[in-house]
């Protein structure tokens, strides 16, 4: 099926007041691009990240429009006209309102290009000696039967392209030796879970703050068909409930944390009560100008550091219980 694509230009302090029109008018579904919205949900957030990419940030720069999709079919154009009619009515209704130029912007688009197209940026992905994370719709070869970990990478952090998820793969290729109860705070996709399970661990637990992590973890834990005997989904704060620690219980091999320095920092001490006494403590997402406060903190929980590693201006912690 074909599609117009309408996008309409405006600024951000109409950007509300033309949505609400559009509404009336019957467009209940579209979608709003606004640079103030952006930097307002960073600022609201910033504890769950270090780095936003800059590219992305340099995309909704003076960006404030709103799109909508209409069926191309003959009375497609009349419908743009007569939106455009109404666009200029809500301008003469509040004169003293900047508007902008709420200019209406055509672009064609076909189904296939809404479900297919971003598809084509996920390729399989070597890490490591033994790991390969593949798109759960390919096939490829796999010349050096490396383990391959099957997920859907369109819906939530942790696709394996992330430095930081790469060194904690890394990690649990040295760490897993088979047998082990693994677990996973800020699971996100899954993937170091299933990483691990698929490296010999007996068992893992992921943990998310996010309630749509919950499923998609088990869904891509499916993809590689590992269910409910070996993985475990929740969704919890182990920061802020006091009664997370009793629902995930003790004597852990492994435990993950692949989230930023803001989480990690108050998350180290609780660390030492899930972990056996000959665990390990993996630990990523770090900037590199972060790394002293998260050592500081790890230390000063009771752990030892073991190992760092880095890469791009990430770095990764293994720690130990002293």
């Amino acid at each position: 099926m074909q599609w117009l694509e309408v996008t309409i230009k405006t600024v951000s302090d109409a950007i509300d007041l033309v949505g609400d029109r559009l509404t009336v008018l019957g467009f209940d579904s579209f979608i709003i691009d606004d640079q103030a919205d952006f930097e307002n949900f960073l600022a609201s957030n910033h504890q769950y990240w270090d780095y936003v990419d800059e590219a992305l940030e340099k995309k909704m720069e003076g960006v404030s429009q709103i799109r909508l999709y209409l069926e191309d079919g003959p009375s497609a154009m009349e419908t743009v006209s007569f939106l455009k009619d109404q666009l200029q009515a809500l301008r003469r209704e509040y004169p003293d309102i900047e508007f902008g130029s709420l200019a209406v912007k055509l672009a064609n688009v076909r189904d296939e290009d809404w479900e297919n197209n971003w598809k084509q940026y996920y390729q399989p992905l070597a890490i490591g000696k033994r790991l390969l994370v593949v798109p759960e719709w390919l096939s490829p070869e796999n010349p050096e039967h490396r383990i391959s970990i099957l997920l859907d990478p369109g819906m939530i952090f942790g696709t394996g392209a992330h430095a930081s998820t790469q060194m904690c793969m890394r990690e649990l290729e040295r760490c897993i030796q088979g047998g082990e109860r693994v677990l996973d705070l800020g699971s996100g996709s899954g993937i170091l879970s299933i990483t691990a399970l698929l490296l010999g661990a007996a068992t893992a637990v992921g943990v998310d703050i996010d309630p749509k992590a919950e499923d998609i973890a088990r869904e891509n834990a499916g993809i590689n068909q590992l269910f409910s005997d070996r993985f475990t989904a929740m969704t919890g704060d182990v920061i802020g409930d006091a009664s997370m620690p009793e629902r995930l219980g003790t004597g852990y091999d492994v435990v993950l944390a692949n989230i930023v320095a803001d989480v990690i920092i108050p998350l180290a001490p609780h660390i030492p009560q899930f972990l056996k006494p000959e665990g390990v403590f993996i630990c990523s997402g770090i900037l590199d100008r972060r790394l002293n406060e998260v050592l500081a903190a790890i230390e000063k929980a009771g752990l030892l550091v073991h190992s760092i590693d880095s890469q791009e201006d990430w770095r990764r912690v293994t720690a130990v219980p002293r």
